[in-house]
């Protein structure tokens, strides 16, 4: 993962535009996870971060998750942390959450809701997209 980065943060004041695109839902792999962790180092680099869940990715931002069953941690509390790093472009495909029966009161924190056409055109304005 090292090579994938290297020349991508630019230590002489050049910012990008990286928006991480979070596609799993939050348990089951290590996807989401660590997805949330790049977003916060990323941030951490006074980068130009945003993030948006398409698919079963909108899961991550559901509100009451219950993760006792599986012994994991929840970690989506942690979604509203992002701010603290000014990371406050998040974005959500409307098709996503309608499939799912979602609506954007039924997430953890405030997001921009956005047609899958109007989501993709946002991806090509960055200058970094990845994809977990």
């Amino acid at each position: 993962m090292e090579d994938e980065f290297e020349g991508t943060f630019d230590t002489e004041g050049v910012i990008k535009k990286f928006m991480f695109v979070n596609r799993k839902a939050p348990y089951g792999t290590i996807y989401a996870l660590e997805s949330l962790e790049t977003v916060l180092i990323s941030a951490a680099f006074e980068q130009d971060t945003s993030v948006a869940f398409v698919d079963d990715g909108v899961y991550q931002l559901k509100k009451g998750q219950d993760t006792t069953g599986i012994n994991m941690k929840n970690f989506s509390p942690t979604y509203r942390a992002l701010e603290g790093y000014d990371v406050e472009k998040l974005y959500v495909e409307k098709e996503s959450l309608e499939a799912r029966g979602l609506t954007e009161d039924d997430l953890v924190v405030d997001v921009e809701v956005l047609s899958a056409e109007e989501l993709s055109e946002l991806m090509d304005e960055q200058d970094v997209v990845l994809s977990a």
